[in-house]
């Protein structure tokens, strides 16, 4: 049965030769034509780092590039006190300079855009980044924290800042932490404190 396997194997080597070097030509030919792989970027804002983690699993899983919008004056280390400067910055329409912007932002095709909802809405950093990067022609896929009370009006926002962009329905999850924690200190604090 040794013999019979050997000569199996010697009669059949040219043919699997001729089959791996044909795959070896489909390949060659693939190359040749250099389809470029979709460029993909992940840009996020977070205060608390919610959305960043979702980010983070993003731009592993998809093997995609990572931008943390930051605005170029940071937002105070205090909760209420960014809840005010956000409510500020919302009802005057502001829209902070960031710290920096994706210099190759032609490049990509998709990019996912994260961002927690601050006073029902977008922050003013996710209008800024907007503003500022052309999105013209690609696919933007929205991935939105909140603290229990929905989208708001983000929608609005990002369809009015990248009206050329083919923008999808977002992943939205609640994952407001830090309100309900100063809730639930001061619910504590009014039964210990008196």
């Amino acid at each position: 049965m040794n013999n019979d396997l050997s000569r199996r194997a010697v009669l059949f080597a040219p043919a699997l030769l001729s089959v791996a070097s044909a795959a070896s030509a489909v390949e060659t030919k693939t190359d040749d034509v250099q389809i470029a792989p979709s460029k993909i970027l992940v840009a996020y804002f977070t205060r608390s780092g919610n959305t960043r983690v979702i980010a983070g699993t993003l731009s592993r899983d998809l093997d995609a590039d990572l931008f943390e919008i930051r605005t170029a004056r940071p937002y105070p280390d205090d909760y209420e006190e960014t809840v005010e400067q956000a409510r500020k910055e919302r009802d005057s329409g502001v829209e902070p300079p960031l710290l920096d912007k994706v210099r190759n932002i032609r490049d990509y095709d998709t990019v996912y855009l994260g961002f927690p909802i601050w006073g029902e809405t977008a922050p003013s950093a996710i209008r800024s980044f907007l503003r500022t990067h052309d999105l013209s022609g690609k696919t933007l896929r929205p991935f939105i924290t909140h603290g229990g009370y929905g989208v708001g009006s983000s929608p609005v926002v990002l369809a009015s800042h990248a009206k050329e962009t083919r923008i999808e329905a977002p992943f939205v999850m609640e994952a407001d932490q830090e309100r309900r924690t100063l809730e639930q200190v001061r619910i504590w604090l009014s039964l210990v404190a008196r």
